[in-house]
This record gives structure tokens, C-alpha cells and sequence, in this order.
């Protein structure tokens, strides 16, 4: 492993991701597109914080469940990632939107591994670089928070 890399996540780590991103997707408020999205996010310190997509009649207000798992975890006093897990409805395997993939790069490293799941399969698993390649984050300010 790499300085500053991503530890690897456990199968318990994995399951405890998905248990908690599907219960968050119950939870989404979805009246207009009935897209139920649910996120888990791991941080460094071994917690799972969950979030769900919440919709708004003026479409562009609404909250992404990645960027709704992220605000539970930086209210629990955290600020690194280590892994991130997304569930959408349907059949289909869901990746975070291009602004929850800036989000993340803001709290995790390229390595960042980030997973997919339905209803009832997990899906591909991707990092951070592979879906926001040549990304701009808080290290080329030069400093970090």
C-alpha cells in the first residue's frame, strides 16, 4: 500500500455499507422523479454515515443522497474518507453524479473506492480517479484543511 492510500475494506465493511445506503434509500424523498437514491459513506475513523436524495419542487434544489451521506459525516467530526457505497432504483447500478464526485474528491483520495448497488446485486466497484479523472482537489491549493 501506498502512502496516504486507501486501507482495503472487509466484506463485514462492505455488507454494513450496503445494509445502511439501502435503509437511507427507503428513506429518499422522491415525489417528482421516483429515483430513490441512498449513499453510505465510510470515514477514517471506521463510521458509516448514510444519507438519501432529497427532491424540491425547483428541481436544481434538491440534495443528492452522496452529498447528504457527506454532511452526516462532517457533523460527526469527520473529514477523510475511506469508502463510498450508492444504491438506486431499478435494476440498473447507479455512479455519483459529476457534482457528488467533486464532493468526494474533496474528502477522499483518487484511490477512493467507490461501490454500486441495486435492489438486490452489487455492481461494479470503480475509484474516485476512474470516475473523476485528472481531478482538482484540496491538495492543489496547497494546503490542506
Amino acid at each position: 500500500m501506498t502512502p496516504n492510500a486507501t486501507p482495503p475494506l472487509s466484506t463485514e465493511q462492505q455488507q454494513q455499507l450496503l445494509d445502511a445506503a439501502r435503509a437511507a434509500q427507503r428513506a429518499a424523498y422522491a415525489p417528482y422523479s421516483r429515483f430513490q437514491v441512498g449513499a453510505a459513506v465510510l470515514d477514517d475513523q471506521g463510521r458509516i454515515h448514510a444519507g438519501c436524495n432529497v427532491e424540491n419542487a425547483a428541481y436544481p434544489e434538491g440534495v443528492c443522497a452522496e452529498a447528504s451521506a457527506l454532511s452526516s459525516m462532517v457533523l460527526a467530526g469527520s473529514t477523510q474518507l475511506r469508502a463510498v457505497l450508492v444504491v438506486g432504483t431499478g435494476g440498473t447500478w447507479i455512479t455519483p453524479c459529476g457534482g457528488c464526485r467533486q464532493k468526494l474528491r474533496e474528502f477522499g483520495a483518487p484511490d477512493l473506492p467507490v461501490l454500486t448497488a441495486n435492489a438486490t446485486d452489487m455492481g461494479p466497484r470503480y475509484t474516485l480517479s476512474e470516475l473523476l479523472p485528472q481531478s482538482f482537489g484540496p491538495d492543489h491549493l496547497g494546503t490542506t484543511p
